[in-house]
């Protein structure tokens, strides 16, 4: 490879490692017409960094030249960085060549703004065209949706791509104009509404006529920063339930802010708040597949995630008159509430207790936590563990194991794990 683009891809790389919106969940794609690549069931090759975030293997950014001077963002035009920048036929090259290699299955494209949102996103529009038109790429493609950048780019962007995404980046209004001025929330709404309704009326438009063209077909997303501003979980979730409502984005995804810049308006951290983000993963969760409303896990008088344990044992030990319960009769909704079942031990439950009384050894089969659901479950109106423990007894066995005691270092690094988050 070429020492130049070489130069490029480390930087322009490097420099999209703090975009975590990449999933190809949803990228049916099809290879058609002996061209390369294939988006069809898991879509995109992933690797993970230590930290445990997901990272496709061709994530880069267009550009780290940006216009805006936002306080959290590596590429701020204020920041004393090295800057680069591909040409539209660079990025297509390195696909198809990555590609060919079998380093890769998908393109995660993003990018700082050149001059204005229009030129930028008419670039990103080119490369996916060329991969598609010339080049007969079917492989996952993920395009970063430029704030500002006009109805027609945007149609024309999900065309050619699996997933749009438009980076929403701050809990609220007033976190974006005191850390990113030039941004706007009517700005970057704009465009997930209009994603919304083209993908609205390819939907209508495939019923009437099948060979009507799709139009990213793995819907869109957005990415929330954790830690850069003050809100809390509270505001936080109840702001990715109005996403997903308003919206109907396919995933939230949540970032901990990592400080990339010294600027008197960010918080001053030392490491990424990893605990608190993972536990708003777990909380949207709960909102997207377990059928928790937003207010049930959080509310005025508990706007917090508890960082020692995860929201459906917090919500489990705040909702004692809910259980215990009876796993042979009860319905799945209220079976999902129960901590240490998942999904789908909760559907092979239901299906296997339609033929025979379920026992606790049925349950071990089927995957249960039993370490954490024997305190919330009958089986033939049997307990594993006596009823009468509180909640707080509860939280500690489940913490500690019976018997056992906190450590004063333990509690220290959770102490100081609260502080970050």
């Amino acid at each position: 490879m070429d020492s130049r683009i070489t130069e490029k891809l480390k930087i322009l790389a490097d420099a999209a490692k703090y975009d975590v919106s990449c999933s190809s969940s949803g990228g049916k794609r099809k290879n058609e017409n002996k061209g390369l690549g294939n988006a069809e069931g898991m879509g995109i090759c992933h690797s993970y960094t230590e930290d445990g975030r997901c990272v496709s293997l061709l994530k880069i950014l267009l550009t780290n030249h940006c216009i805006f001077d936002c306080a959290y963002c590596v590429t701020r035009k204020s920041n004393d960085i090295k800057r680069a920048a591909f040409t539209v036929q660079e990025v297509v090259d390195l696909t198809i060549n990555f590609y060919r290699r079998n380093y890769i299955e998908g393109l995660f494209l993003s990018s700082g703004i050149f001059s204005n949102a229009d030129y930028t996103m008419e670039r990103l529009v080119r490369i996916a065209k060329k991969l598609r038109q010339e080049h007969k790429f079917n492989g996952y493609i993920h395009l970063k949706t430029i704030p500002g950048a006009s109805e027609e780019l945007i149609k024309e962007a999900g065309l050619y791509a699996d997933r749009l995404s438009v980076n929403i980046e701050l809990p609220s209004e007033n976190s974006l104009k005191k850390l990113a001025p030039e941004k706007s929330y009517s700005e970057i709404l704009l465009p997930m509404d209009n994603i919304k309704q083209q993908l609205m009326q390819a939907k209508e438009e495939k019923k009437l006529f099948k060979s009507a063209p799709t139009f990213a077909p793995a819907g869109q997303s957005t990415q929330l920063i954790v830690g850069a501003s003050a809100e809390n979980d509270q505001q936080i979730l109840l702001l990715s339930d109005q996403l997903y409502k308003d919206y109907s984005l396919k995933r939230v995804y949540y970032s901990g802010y990592v400080p990339v810049s010294a600027d008197n308006r960010l918080p001053i951290i030392t490491e990424p708040p990893i605990i608190r983000e993972n536990r708003i993963y777990q909380a949207d969760w709960l909102m997207r597949f377990y059928g928790f409303d937003v207010k049930e896990i959080l509310d005025d008088s508990n706007p917090h995630l508890d960082l020692d344990i995860d929201p459906k044992l917090s919500w489990a030990l705040r909702n004692r008159h809910a259980f215990p319960v009876e796993l042979n009769t009860a319905d799945y909704e209220m079976i999902l509430r129960v901590p240490g079942i998942g999904v789908k031990s909760a559907k092979k439950i239901v299906s296997a207790r339609r033929f025979a009384a379920l026992t606790f050894e049925h349950l071990r089969q089927m995957g249960v936590v039993l370490k954490r659901a024997k305190y919330f479950i009958t089986c033939n109106h049997k307990s594993l563990q006596p009823y009468d423990f509180d909640s707080q007894r509860i939280r500690n066995k489940i913490l500690f194991g019976d018997g056992a005691v906190r450590s004063p270092l333990l509690t220290q690094q959770l102490d100081l794990f609260r502080q970050v988050g």
